[in-house]
């Protein structure tokens, strides 16, 4: 007889600790063997995740509980991977909403909890981190209660089960001050509260995508909850898809469930288990999956617009190949981003742009930035235009942008200076309030292209102790233009290394990008100017080879240091006739149009009102 099966998603605002305690959920079940070694966050399996500390993709993973499976669900805790959320929703019958015992709901927190209520889903809290410092668990339920009451939850859900622990240190208990155990509450709620899995038993089998993966050996991998009846290895299936009126019929060539977090292959696989399928390629989020003949398909899983595009273009700067790139056509990089765009529910390509173009629409630049970050990494070179907003028109012909609902959370010290940049930034503010932990929080309705790059900026403002979270609010009225940058470019003149002579006198206009002995080629961006105009440099000068020496020509000084940018920050620091240079091994600001004399022209006509 097949066990009894819970399916549970776990959600929460990005770093409240969602991963780290499924972590200790996998260390009290026994998934790994005493002998075995286990890394810390075993589910954010990416190299980014680890570096960032946030998860990116969701992932499925199993443990075996007293006769029960409970199939766990960890999702990206970030507003740019809502979609992720959305999909992982579709294939859970309960969510386990996991809050910070300090900073109590964000505006994550609203996101990923409104989505849950919309789906039907009843949440199981667990107050996280109450083992840390200034931890206020009864602050943070009182917020949570608030926060369903705010969302409209039932008379029902308002009595939520809710349990107080430390992932990190691996118990949970129904009372804060209660002693030390372990996760044995943890599960216990998790079987008693999360419903079996709501499908049909009997009946021909049914299955909708929302999980998609790709094997070297085996192609195509997708799957998700098993809706209605049992599916064996053999059976011959379709693909249908809303809008699609062909169906694509096929043999279902292997069968797996989820065993710890690995996937252990099956011959069959029973109605309400999240399992995963191969035999046919082209297969994407949403489609349906049935026996022949016994269905139609299902409604897709709606999932937020995207807000912001960006152009790709295959590097054709001097230096193109020379920093180890396998990759260099815009043929490879489209094939790539139409690789991302079959796994991903929120990453569209425009089809009606240029061949020498890749125009890809995302949910937020963090999004982009990691799409880029994990293509270099793969050996993808290509060249990056400035992140655009996507306009729309409303029935009055008018301009409208996205916005966002940002809620910030900031040092005392820090208010004046976050208040000025977000006003700056055409940011309107709602609400101020002062925190019981002497911190204020600030909520603003914000243009979207108005967050573009402000997240660093808001860390160096309150010196990496503010908390940001944003959710998109809508199309609203446009806002006019938002002066990014106050500081022009310094382009380098020739080609050739930076020299240690040239950075001297360089550094007198403004703040270099590079070090010494960087190699640079006419029309690149080798620093800031400090005034708000672009100024073409000599970068790679040499001093004089004469026989002559007075007292002063041999004497050195000390050079600026030059600056150094995160990829989100490049992408921000772009204006529109400009261009990121993305390698495996740099990334290189440039001009567009490389030729300065063909550029004052470009510039010339485009001051040309017609």
């Amino acid at each position: 007889m097949s066990p009894k099966i819970r399916n549970i998603g776990i959600i929460a605002h990005v770093d409240h600790g969602k991963t780290t305690l499924v972590d200790a959920i996998f260390k009290q079940a026994g998934t790994f063997r005493e002998n075995q070694h286990m890394a810390e966050r075993v589910m954010d399996s990416n190299d980014l995740e680890r570096e960032k500390g946030i998860t990116i993709l969701s992932k499925v993973a199993s443990v075996n509980y007293m006769g029960t499976k409970i199939n766990i669900v960890d999702t990206p805790g970030h507003a740019d991977f809502g979609g992720e959320v959305e999909r992982v929703l579709s294939m859970v019958d309960g969510v386990l909403l996991v809050v910070d015992a300090n900073e109590g709901p964000m505006p994550q927190t609203r996101f990923v909890l409104k989505k849950a209520f919309q789906n039907g889903l009843k949440p199981l809290v667990f107050v996280n981190k109450i083992d840390r410092e200034n931890s206020r668990p009864a602050y943070a339920y009182d917020k949570t209660l608030d926060l369903f009451i705010d969302l409209g939850a039932d008379e029902d859900a308002l009595f939520f089960p809710v349990l107080y622990g430390s992932g990190a240190g691996g118990y949970a208990r129904t009372k804060p001050e209660d002693a030390d155990a372990d996760m044995k509450l943890l599960f216990d709620a998790i079987v008693e509260h999360v419903p079996e899995p709501r499908v049909e038993k009997e009946g021909a089998f049914r299955l909708q995508v929302n999980n998609l993966d790709y094997s070297e050996y085996l192609g195509r991998m997708f799957g998700g909850k098993v809706l209605r009846g049992t599916v064996k290895v053999g059976d011959r299936v379709e693909m249908m898809r809303e809008g699609l009126e062909k169906k694509s019929g096929f043999n279902v060539t292997k069968l797996w469930t989820y065993e710890g977090i690995q996937l252990k292959e099956v011959e069959s696989v029973a109605a309400g288990e999240i399992a995963m399928l191969a035999g046919l390629d082209n297969v994407l989020i949403s489609d349906t999956i049935a026996l022949v003949d016994t269905s139609e398909p299902l409604p897709a899983i709606k999932v937020e617009p995207s807000t912001l595009s960006m152009n790709f273009y295959a590097n054709n700067s001097p230096l193109s190949g020379k920093d180890g790139g396998k990759f260099l056509t815009i043929h490879k990089i489209r094939e790539r981003v139409e690789k991302e765009e079959a796994v991903s529910v929120s990453i569209k390509i425009d089809k009606n742009t240029a061949s020498d173009t890749v125009k890809v629409m995302a949910r937020g630049e963090l999004q982009l930035a990691i799409l880029i970050e994990t293509m270099r990494r793969e050996g993808y070179e290509m060249q990056i235009s400035r992140p655009q907003v996507i306009l729309q028109r409303d029935e009055n012909n008018q301009i409208t942008e996205p916005n966002e609902a940002a809620t910030l959370e900031v040092p005392e010290d820090g208010v004046g200076g976050v208040m000025e940049e977000m006003s700056r930034r055409k940011g309107d503010l709602l609400n101020m309030r002062t925190n019981d932990n002497g911190t204020t929080s600030l909520e603003y309705s914000i243009p979207t292209r108005g967050l573009i790059g402000f997240r660093s900026m808001f860390l160096t403002l309150t010196r990496g102790l503010g908390l940001i979270g944003s959710l998109f609010d809508g199309y609203k009225p446009y806002k006019g233009e938002i002066s990014f940058r106050t500081q022009g470019s310094l382009i380098s003149k020739d080609p050739g290394k930076l020299t240690r002579y040239a950075y001297e006198d360089v550094m007198e206009r403004g703040t270099l990008f590079y070090p010494v002995g960087t190699d640079v080629y006419g029309g690149m961006i080798v620093g800031a100017c400090s005034r708000d105009e672009d100024m073409i440099v000599n970068a790679t000068k040499e001093k004089a080879a004469n026989n002559i020496r007075s007292a002063t020509s041999e004497q050195t000084s000390a050079l600026d240091p030059h600056r150094e940018f995160s990829l989100e920050q490049a992408l921000s620091w772009l204006r529109d006739d400009e261009l990121l240079e993305v390698t495996p091994k740099q990334l290189r600001f440039r001009k567009k149009i490389l030729d300065h004399s063909e550029r004052r022209v470009a510039e010339r006509r485009s001051e040309v009102v017609v």
